[in-house]
């Protein structure tokens, strides 16, 4: 027969609430009481049901985290971060690709019903305002990245426009005059490529360069061949550049293959820095200078805002929050030079 709450209880000389509140952790059980509480569950291998628990607290003890893409190192180390942050609450995560489609970030907003979740974390790249209004009255949706659309939604960010700036600040720091970028995509007013690249049009302005739209590339993805096929490019100008601001580590990586490949040293001939701080540019040879975003403090605050508003009694009709978390430079080989 399964272990009881009973069972714990006689084993612990305590009343069935007791052990109740110190597995659900309420605060004024005292410390002698719950050390022999927790003993007791320890020699008889009581086991709390989880799902029993989220019946009375009115959840269902799943959220989803949508992506835009698995491979992507960043979003897999986000993934793992936020599994993490959320098993602490005692939540189970189902996990979902959107790929970047509007259809399919659609779909997670309005398959959150409250009968099959308790929140949804999204990544987007392609949804609309309009598409938000679809999660009104839903589950609470948590979006990451910086608010360029408006809804009933919270937002955990980083500021792109200042981390990019700051790397950019970085390799004009070093003396670099002819900056590239790699990473811009045309006709997006918003999103994440704009924000970095007003970014780097804000250091080259306050340095007194000049934006040359010769050393801008565009990419249709953040992939490493895309920036390889960007360096390849830049490389053959007349005047290549002594520098290159990648929008992604991904990105960067290609970059300094196709330097490599060419006989072209760095950071001697040209520096590279990227933006994500994946462990490739951190092993890599060398190794990529970078902004890292505070990860741990993304999938931290982003669980948090979720459990804010799950569960009866919760914030559900408050007013959307932004939260920023903080970002660092990390320079590394590919501006720094080798160690000797």
């Amino acid at each position: 027969m399964p272990v009881t709450l009973k069972d714990v209880a006689e084993r612990a000389s305590v009343s069935i609430k007791t052990v109740s509140n110190v597995i659900n952790d309420y605060p004024f059980v005292t410390a002698e009481t719950r050390a022999r509480v927790q003993r007791a569950i320890e020699e008889t291998g009581y086991r709390p049901n989880v799902g029993a628990r989220n019946l009375r607290r009115g959840r269902t003890g799943f959220i989803i985290l949508a992506v835009p893409e698995l491979e992507n190192p960043y979003f897999a180390e986000l993934t793992g971060l936020v599994i993490t942050a959320a098993r602490r609450r005692e939540w189970t995560v189902l996990v979902e690709q959107t790929l970047g489609s509007r259809e399919l970030e659609q779909a997670v907003i309005t398959s959150m019903g409250p009968q099959r979740i308790d929140a949804a974390i999204l990544s987007p790249l392609a949804i609309e305002p309009e598409d938000l209004l679809q999660a009104s009255s839903s589950a609470p949706l948590v979006l990451l990245g910086e608010r360029d659309i408006a809804g009933p939604a919270d937002h955990v960010m980083i500021d792109n426009v200042a981390a990019s700036r700051t790397a950019v600040e970085h390799l004009i720091g070093l003396g670099r005059r002819r900056i590239a970028l790699i990473g811009d995509e045309p006709g997006k007013a918003t999103g994440t490529s704009s924000l970095r690249t007003a970014g780097y049009r804000q250091a080259l302005a306050a340095a007194g360069l000049p934006y040359d739209p010769a050393l801008v590339v565009p990419v249709k993805h953040y992939e490493r061949s895309r920036g390889a096929a960007a360096m390849a490019h830049l490389l053959q100008l007349p005047e290549p550049p002594d520098a290159v601001f990648c929008c992604n580590d991904l990105l960067a990586v290609g970059a300094m293959h196709a330097a490599l490949k060419r006989g072209v040293a760095i950071p001697d001939r040209i520096a590279v820095a990227g933006f994500d701080d994946i462990a490739e540019g951190a092993h890599g040879y060398p190794s990529l200078t970078t902004i890292a975003p505070d990860k741990a403090a993304i999938a931290e605050a982003a669980v948090s805002l979720a459990h804010q508003r799950t569960g009866p009694g919760r914030a559900t009709s408050a007013e959307p929050q932004d939260v920023q978390t903080p970002f660092t430079l990390k320079i590394r080989e590919s501006t720094a030079g080798l160690s000797r």
